[in-house]
């Protein structure tokens, strides 16, 4: 293993170079992620799967650096011009556009304006130019006439060509202008002559500037996104005066006689060469970090959105609220089972609403519906109307929820859904999804591509790869960390689990549904394909809850499974007690350092075996708070100044997050009233899925705006 790279490694993301080792050889031998995160903490001092992706990160990048030195370097020394300290320049950078700084100058160039120059012959009189002592540099050029440079002029021209290249490739002025470029150069932007932008999305932009080192992520997406659209012509400003001083300073001799053809050499290199490389690396920057940053507030409101308790032990009545077409809906037991699907029309034009009333009232009464889910699309707030005042005027012993719908019609449409429900029409496929959203998150929102959902900002300007990569890391990590019950779960879900490919996780199913359900772990390594390691990586993962083996129900990998025996006989338990108060009690009393030396394990696998034990079926998801359910209903004209009200958050950004108040239009608590101390961001605060108290501020309905204090 590569010294260098592991103290380079332990400089940037602060770990034990041991446990960096360790991380390394685990990932080498094809662990994945989220099974060395919960198995393998002793190597790893309990990293968690974030933890462990920057190291994997760091080291493929800095991989791909060393491989890119060893390439430059080899070609240097093949045109017999590397010094052993132009070699210790190379090794020593970080970042791999320093490394093609250093390149630069011995880089075998296309076709460029110098290199045309050297062709015609005219390097002899760049010399001469660089040397600077030259008398009367107009007559000298007259000896590099030829038939492809036809007057004094044009020789001239051709040396400073040559000269103003060499001055681009030094490394040592591209340093420090990119420097000094970073520190006091302005964004500046303004809006194109006779762009279109009609409902003044970029007014802001149409003639702004920013110190590059003080402009906020969200800014920067922003801009570039006005940029690709038509609207803003983006420029920077910064004293090139500045960097003429520089070089001049470094170039021009004393006394020379060429200072005018240097001079104008300088400014042709900085304009020509210099500069849009300079301007091209700054942007490509921001952009990079803007887009980092962004990947990382979806990747927050993702997980909490995954993550949402599921309502459990409820027959739900999805309903997915129309106007023409009618309201579709369907109804589903406590296990997800589709029950009923059908369509009513409450409202204009048809409005059926008696009839729709009398519909409604059957389905309750004979599925037993205990709960209404809601999507929050067109007509979802007449139909909440509509809902609210049968479950008022009825008396009803049940509550509804408006649930976000987004990604639901993506859903609808999708293979997946097809497979599911191939006898069903879109809309009826979307009122199932809103009703499983509500019962079980993770297993719905798993099914649908994560950039449908609608959590995030700018998600359409992001390098949409990296979103992928970072989104699917995301479902992958959450599905692990909550466990799948193996005989339930889809085969889209099953795909999420740490080692499962989709041709096994639909061989899973086929077994399951040919064979019945599986009766313990050890039966899953009889599905085709499901190999040793396959098996490894995924099991502590799978659950079966109704099997002959109680461990079978808990994160206990069964790798432990004999130490886990020999602490129950220890502690005078059988596996049957799992969960009760007197194991609890029993287990509350070891010594974990001396138990985990007897069993000859880790104390942080004691650890996790011991909360298994406590809480063989404990779901993560059951410490966030619980959706807010409704029997009444909130409209828009209803709010005032001042009035208080609970609400869920939908989504966060940079700048606030939006709560659903249970009116139409979500409302925006911006940062500045989220707290009375200084934030730097609201994911400080709040997270999606959180239940906030809020005070109403202002409400513009002419512009459907709610503007919300949780102050």
């Amino acid at each position: 293993m590569n010294e260098a790279l592991i103290k380079e490694l332990k400089s940037t993301v602060g770990k034990q170079e041991k446990y960096i080792r360790g991380v390394l050889s685990l990932l080498e031998e094809g662990n994945t992620i989220p099974f060395i995160a919960r198995y393998r903490k002793e190597m790893t001092r309990g990293m968690d799967e974030q933890e462990i992706k920057a190291i994997h990160d760091r080291f493929s990048y800095l991989q791909s650096l060393e491989k890119r030195k060893s390439e430059v370097l080899k070609r240097i020394d093949e045109q017999g011009l590397l010094t052993e300290q132009l070699e210790q320049d190379i090794m020593k950078q970080t970042v791999l556009n320093r490394v093609e700084d250093l390149y630069r100058p011995f880089k075998q160039k296309k076709k460029t304006r110098a290199t045309e120059a050297k062709r015609k012959g005219l390097d002899g009189l760049a010399r001469v130019i660089l040397g600077q002592q030259a008398e009367d540099i107009e007559s000298q050029a007259g000896n590099f006439i030829n038939d492809e440079v036809l007057t004094p002029e044009e020789a001239i021209k051709g040396a400073q060509d040559i000269i103003a290249e060499e001055i681009s490739d030094d490394p040592k002025y591209r340093s420090y202008i990119l420097k000094v470029f970073k520190e006091s150069a302005d964004l500046t932007t303004r809006k194109k002559k006779n762009a279109e932008d009609q409902n003044g999305v970029f007014e802001m932009y149409y003639s702004y500037a920013e110190p590059i080192d003080k402009i906020v992520p969200h800014r920067v997406l922003a801009i570039n996104r006005g940029e690709n659209t038509g609207v803003l012509a983006v420029k920077f400003d910064y004293d090139n005066d500045r960097f003429k001083r520089y070089i001049g300073n470094q170039v021009l001799k004393e006394k020379s006689t060429t200072v005018s053809y240097m001079r104008a050499a300088i400014e042709d290199s900085l304009k020509r060469l210099i500069i849009p490389s300079i301007e091209r690396e700054v942007r490509q920057n921001l952009t990079e970090s803007s887009e980092k940053h962004a990947v990382h507030i979806f990747e927050e409101n993702l997980k909490r959105l995954l993550l949402q308790p599921p309502l459990k032990d409820h027959v739900i009545l999805g309903v997915d609220p129309a106007f023409r077409t009618g309201c579709k809906l369907a109804v589903i037991n406590a296990s997800g089972q589709f029950l009923y699907k059908g369509v009513i029309y409450p409202h204009p034009p048809q409005t059926k609403k008696d009839q729709a009333r009398k519909m409604v009232l059957d389905i309750i009464a004979d599925y037993g519906v205990t709960l209404l889910a809601i999507g929050n699309g067109t007509a979802s707030r007449e139909t909440e109307l509509f809902i609210s005042e049968i479950v008022n005027e009825e008396n009803l012993d049940v509550q509804f929820i408006i649930v976000n719908e987004a990604g639901a019609s993506v859903y609808s449409a999708s293979d997946v859904a097809r497979e599911e429900f191939p006898d069903f029409n879109v809309e009826e496929r979307s009122a199932v999804s809103i009703a499983r959203r509500v019962q079980d998150p993770l297993s719905e929102l798993v099914k649908i591509d994560s950039k449908a959902i609608g959590i995030g900002q700018y998600q359409h300007d992001v390098n949409q790869k990296f979103l992928d990569e970072s989104l699917s890391f995301v479902v992958e990590t959450s599905v692990n960390q909550v466990g799948v019950n193996v005989n339930t779960a889809s085969h889209i879900l099953l795909q999420h689990v740490a080692g499962l490919s989709p041709a096994i996780s639909r061989n899973i199913v086929k077994y399951r549904e040919e064979q019945s359900a599986f009766k313990s772990r050890e039966e899953i390594k009889k599905v085709p394909r499901l190999g040793d390691k396959t098996y490894e990586q995924c099991i502590g993962f799978l659950r079966v809850f109704e099997g002959e083996e109680p461990l079978d129900r808990t994160p206990i990998h069964p790798e432990r499974y004999k130490e886990t025996y020999q602490l129950l006989e220890f502690l005078g338990m059988e596996r049957s007690d799992l969960g009760t108060v007197e194991l609890v009690d029993a287990v509350e009393k070891l010594d974990l350092d001396q138990t985990a030396q007897d069993l000859e394990i880790g104390v942080p696998t004691l650890t996790d075996i011991i909360d298994s034990l406590k809480a063989p079926t404990r779901d993560i998801r059951d410490d966030y708070e619980v959706p807010m359910l409704k029997s009444d209903v909130l409209k828009m004209e209803d709010l005032k100044e001042g009035m208080k009200l609970s609400g869920t958050v939908r989504n966060v950004t940079d700048f606030g997050a939006f709560v659903d108040i249970g009116v139409k239009q979500d409302g925006l608590v911006h940062i500045s009233k989220m707290t009375n101390k200084f934030i730097k961001h609201p994911m400080e605060v709040v997270s999606v899925g959180d239940i906030v108290d809020v005070t109403v501020t202002s409400v513009d309905s002419d512009k459907g705006r709610i503007s919300l204090s949780m102050k």
